[in-house]
């Protein structure tokens, strides 16, 4: 019998999603380490350099919110409050088989959810600077990785030598120029596929524990798409508006959004969010003297909005609207998200000045906003 068995409420959840679990189950019955993480700031390279697996854990659905609410407020991020509601609930495989979650100083409402989860689970916070503009910012996340390092290294009885982190650095860079050529295909006209297949394929890559076979798929499945569009299969029609779509995490709120665009006559040419290009542009200079400073580089390029100033992605916006062609943007925010609820002042004057029409919408993880949402985006889409 497995020393690894699966928790009790295995069964709930789809074949696709078990398929990923039983992975992480395979890692666990051979020996192998697992680190739950969040977001897109966890330094990916380091743990792959001590050998330690790192997978996106739970927090994309509404069926753990009312537990989760026993201990956090109602009025906080549906993201912060599923994510913890799946380890309260043990419901989450993926926090189940983690051996340390990794969280990170971005929104305060994350902050304090990490302290309630560190006593249900091992966890360790990396403390993120709040923004870029200051000369100590680099130094002061350089620091921090190297204190992560050093956590790992003596936690889990590993080595972390330069020479892994170049290596692991490279793969990554590979990873990124891979999600960035599939994603890079919507600059066609038409895309050769609707934004939420392009996103099913991203997250899809993200829970696999075989690197290279995981690169491997997406360069295959890059391929098939620019070969099926160039044979004429074009999915696509002509007339549709292509839209940008930032702001928020979005993967719990897919088809309330990108799915109610996508039928009512738009198709989403790029993802600036998480989950699409903002997170992969930046590339580790492998070549550098100081390969952690390099790293931590890297990561702090991310424009997300708990940086202030946010200056990277009032930079990117404009260069992407440019280079997809974008028609008109469409700002999703998750309800009680305060840093990109207050950005959104920003975003719509940024849009107004690039002459492309905006929208933003707030919602959560239930279903009873789903006809307001469809009356103003099925608008905004035959209003362009």
């Amino acid at each position: 019998m497995s020393d690894n068995p699966m928790p009790s409420s295995f069964e709930e959840f789809s074949e696709a999603r078990k398929n990923g679990f039983l992975k992480a189950k395979a890692v666990k019955d051979q020996g192998g380490l697992i680190a739950g993480v969040f977001c897109t700031f966890t330094p990916n390279e380091i743990f792959d350099a001590a050998g330690i697996h790192t997978v996106s854990l739970c927090g994309t659905s509404e069926e753990t919110i009312s537990a989760a609410e026993a201990h956090l407020p109602k009025n906080l991020c549906p993201l912060i409050k599923s994510s913890y509601g799946f380890a309260l609930a043990q419901k989450c495989p993926y926090t189940y088989f983690s051996d340390i979650i990794i969280g990170e100083t971005t929104c305060d409402g994350k902050k304090k959810m990490y302290e309630l989860l560190s006593e249900l689970k091992d966890t360790y916070v990396m403390q993120l600077p709040q923004g870029i503009d200051r000369p100590y910012a680099l130094k002061m996340w350089t620091s921090e990785l190297h204190y992560l390092i050093d956590m790992l290294e003596e936690k889990f009885g590993v080595k972390i030598t330069e020479e892994k982190l170049r290596e692991t650095s490279r793969q990554r860079n590979l990873e990124r120029k891979a999600r960035i050529e599939l994603m890079e295909l919507q600059k066609q006209v038409p895309p050769p596929m609707f934004g939420r297949d392009m996103h099913e394929v991203l997250e899809g890559s993200k829970f696999s524990f075989d690197q290279q076979a995981s690169l491997t798929a997406l360069c295959n499945i890059t391929q098939k798409v620019r070969n099926d569009y160039e044979s004429g299969k074009r999915p696509v029609p002509e007339d549709a508006k292509r839209i940008l779509v930032t702001g928020c995490p979005i993967s719990g709120v897919m088809e309330k959004t990108v799915g109610i665009i996508e039928d009512n006559g738009g198709v989403v040419v790029c993802f600036e969010n998480c989950g699409g290009i903002k997170p992969v542009r930046r590339m580790v200079d492998t070549g550098a003297e100081d390969i952690v400073e390099a790293i931590a580089q890297r990561y702090l390029e991310i424009g997300c909005a708990v940086m202030a100033p946010n200056l990277r992605r009032m930079e990117q916006i404009p260069q992407l609207i440019k280079e997809f062609q974008v028609d008109g943007v469409a700002d999703i925010m998750l309800q009680a998200c305060h840093p990109y609820s207050v950005e959104r002042y920003a975003i719509k004057n940024l849009c107004k000045e690039q002459g492309v029409p905006y929208i933003s919408v707030e919602t959560d993880y239930s279903s009873s906003d789903v006809g307001q949402l469809t009356t103003r985006l099925a608008a905004f889409i035959e209003m362009l």
